[in-house]
């Protein structure tokens, strides 16, 4: 039978992918032989089109101009990839039109499932505070399977930046300031999102972003300059990705600032020469949202065309939303400008994930409406939120052991525009609202305090109020309970991309409110809720307790009753430093000793201090209490000398003294005393989290060897240099317990 040109082509172009009517030749092709295959069928605008990503908020609905070009460019196959596009519905439908293309490949579905899909989570950098790895891991699993259940193959998440600014307002969707824990963070989200292996229908890739030094714009300000040495860059900012890297994220995505002068986008240095050279990534990297097209403002390219051949010659593979790829890469190649080669590369890493993800074998595996259906509505994932939510949660304060509030308590006064607030307990970067899963403050104590108790509720004023007309209602509300709980803090639009702010203290008049309720003698309890850390003095010094809530998500009242009741002891700890002041920023536990240290506090004159306030934050990294207490005793060493080849042994016991139950995460933080380069004063370097029955003890062992005693040099050598070492064991990075010595020979 002679087949004609068209069936010849198809029958090619099928067994090119591996699912032809012939199963022999798809078992035997790898997936790098199937996108050979499939990239020696495409012309330069097929090339160029799996590298441009639109957003399809309008690609569904009425007919719009924009829509209409949208569809015919998917139709034509000049999109690889959609954000915002999600659900069953909608997913499916676009898929149709992309398989209408010549060559019927299929879309990257993506969105910026931040911390949960339907069932919200604690933003990251309250997971961050739990120190509980499996716990944020599981956190991230679950955002993922609800992901996938409606289409999504892929998230712009986690976000791996390390931040030391707090009036930096995405700090909220990372880890902190420590790149140890950043980087263990990273890893856990990662094989949370991704699972064990992508292609099953519960995961999706992840993406970890920003490359690089983000979290270290100038002056906290959104999409500013970064200027760091190399040094900082490879010992406290790159870490994290490389840890993301190693876990085998699946994408990168590059960041809005400059890096040194070079747009991130536009940086060779990081995209080439470190992510695609040094550390082998064979994933792809997606724009941030336009950022080619943002390398002309900078004064990086004079125009779009320049910017994608900026871009592409960096080593961006996608091009999110500018289309300065679309329009002018084919053009370039056919001017020789841009070798055809580095087109190949990056269509090549994209393809990849697609055949990996197993959508050249069925489209419409992760768009099925039976399992949106039953992983939506999974009662399991509102428990595990409470949870993770739970621990999230930071003890600041606790005078005279006001919390747990006893069930003795008749009458609790509740206070604050967040008493009654569902939306801002949900926190920014959400993909859907839904206030009716969400559980108040107010709600949640009612439902856990006794039945025969009151609570009365008195807003007080709202976040920005600038007024005091609802204060006398409050003051006496105050007046008439035994405990006075005073829900404050930010709206959940104040923190988050685009929200950074001069001034962190807590806004409007909430401070005040808190003055004029205190001053009626009756205890007060101070939960704080927002993205960021907050300044806030007067509740410092005159709060019975505080605790930091961040922003808990769905289960934030719920899990908020179970810790002020007592029936979940707290045992969060700080993934960041709490700052006196504004003037303090940027502030982190890891500083340097200086040729002029403070040695008295009391004696300042000269040295490297301010004269106005003490140079430590107000709450350090890795502080929290508990409602416990915990002895630490018995530190030994296995040796006090090792070589580099050799380790040592640091052991110690942990007791709980106090009468209930609880978690303590003990830390170790380690300091070169001598080096070819200065050190930090601590490092974190290991840490545990124990549980402990009232009277129990546990013997914790840390291994110390040469990779926890390493850094990078001035030329950028990660090594172990001989000399001595200071190891420190503590409750947080300024309640030092004990300190060992260890020379390495």
């Amino acid at each position: 039978m002679k087949l004609s040109i068209y069936q010849r082509r198809l029958l090619i172009y099928l067994v090119a992918l591996g699912f032809s009517c012939f199963p022999a030749f798809g078992q035997k092709k790898t997936i790098n032989q199937r996108v050979d295959s499939l990239l020696k069928l495409m012309t330069i605008e097929e090339k160029v089109g799996q590298l441009n990503q639109y957003s399809g908020r309008e690609v569904t609905g009425p007919v719009t101009s924009r829509q209409t070009y949208l569809l015919n460019d998917i139709k034509a196959g000049r999109v690889g990839s959609m954000l915002n596009v999600h659900g069953v519905k909608d997913t499916r439908e676009i898929q149709a039109v992309a398989l209408q293309s010549r060559l019927k490949i299929p879309l990257l579905f993506s969105m910026d499932v931040i911390h949960g899909y339907k069932t919200v989570f604690p933003i990251p950098l309250a997971e961050a505070a739990s120190w509980d790895l499996e716990a944020i891991r599981t956190s991230a699993h679950i955002a993922a399977k609800e992901a996938a259940a409606v289409g999504l193959h892929w998230t712009f998440a986690p976000m791996v930046d390390v931040g030391r600014d707090a009036r930096w307002g995405r700090l909220m969707e990372g880890a902190g300031e420590d790149t140890y824990l950043g980087s263990l963070i990273a890893r856990a989200r990662v094989l949370g999102f991704q699972g064990e292996k992508l292609g099953g229908t519960d995961a999706v890739m992840a993406c970890a972003k920003h490359f690089a030094g983000y979290g270290a714009a100038i002056a906290g300000r959104d999409y500013n300059a970064v200027d760091m040495s190399n040094q900082l860059l490879w010992e406290a900012y790159l870490p994290p990705f490389k840890a993301a890297a190693d876990a085998g994220v699946a994408t990168f995505m590059n960041s809005f600032n400059t890096l040194n002068g070079i747009p991130a986008t536009g940086n060779s240095y990081l995209q080439r020469d470190i992510l695609k050279g040094k550390w082998g990534y064979k994933g792809f990297v997606v724009s941030d949202w336009g950022s080619i097209g943002e390398m002309v403002p900078w004064g990086y390219a004079k125009d779009e065309k320049d910017a994608a051949f900026k871009a592409i010659i960096a080593g961006s593979d996608m091009d999110m939303e500018a289309e300065a790829y679309k329009k002018n890469l084919a053009t370039l190649v056919k001017e020789k400008k841009v070798d055809i080669k580095l087109i190949d590369d990056a269509v090549r890493r994209i393809l990849y994930k697609k055949f990996e993800l197993g959508l050249f074998d069925d489209p419409y595996r992760f768009s099925n409406a039976g399992r949106e259906q039953k992983v939506l509505n999974d009662p399991q994932h509102k428990l595990v939120a409470r949870d993770v939510a739970q621990k999230s949660i930071v003890l600041l304060k606790n005078e005279k052991q006001v919390l747990p509030l006893s069930g003795a308590v008749k009458t609790i006064a509740l206070i604050g525009p967040l008493g009654k607030s569902k939306r801002d307990l949900e926190g920014s970067w959400i993909p859907l609202s839904d206030t009716s899963l969400v559980t108040s403050v107010y709600e949640g104590l009612r439902s856990k305090i006794n039945p025969s108790s009151q609570i009365i509720h008195a807003k007080g004023c709202d976040i920005t109020d600038n007024g005091q007309a609802g204060f006398a209602e409050a003051i006496a509300a105050a007046k008439q309970a035994d405990v006075v709980v005073m829900a404050l803090g930010e709206s959940y639009d104040m923190s988050g991309e685009a929200k950074s702010r001069t001034d962190i203290h807590l806004p409007g008049k909430q401070e005040e409110l808190f003055e004029a309720v205190q001053a009626t003698g009756k205890p007060v309890v101070v939960v704080l809720m927002a993205g960021r850390p907050l300044i806030f003095p007067k509740i410092t010094e005159k709060a019975s307790a505080i605790v930091y809530a961040w922003w808990l998500g769905a289960e934030a009242g719920n899990a908020l009753a179970n810790v002020l009741t007592g029936e979940y002891n707290p045992a969060g700890k700080l993934p960041i430093s709490f700052p006196r002041s504004v003037g303090q920023i940027p502030i982190s536990y890891s500083m340097y000793n200086t040729g002029r240290p403070v040695k008295n506090p009391k004696d300042i004159k000269y040295k490297s201090a301010y004269i106005d306030s003490p140079n430590s934050p107000q709450y350090g990294f890795g502080f929290g209490l508990s409602y416990t207490t915990f002895s630490y005793s018995n530190p030994k060493i296995s040796k006090t000398t090792i070589r580099s080849t050799e380790s040592a042994e640091l052991s110690f016991t942990i007791s709980n003294t106090g009468n209930v139950a609880g978690e303590e995460v003990a830390q170790l933080y380690i300091q070169d005393e001598i080096a070819s380069v200065a050190r930090p004063l601590k490092e974190l370097k290991d840490f545990i989290k124990v549980a402990l029955k009232p009277g129990e003890s546990k013997e914790i062992h840390f291994n110390i060897n040469r990779e926890k005693l390493a850094f990078y040099n001035s030329i950028l050598q990660w090594t172990a240099e001989p000399g001595n070492f200071k190891l420190m064991v503590g409750a947080s990075s300024d309640d030092i317990k004990f300190i060992q010595k260890l020379e390495l020979k």
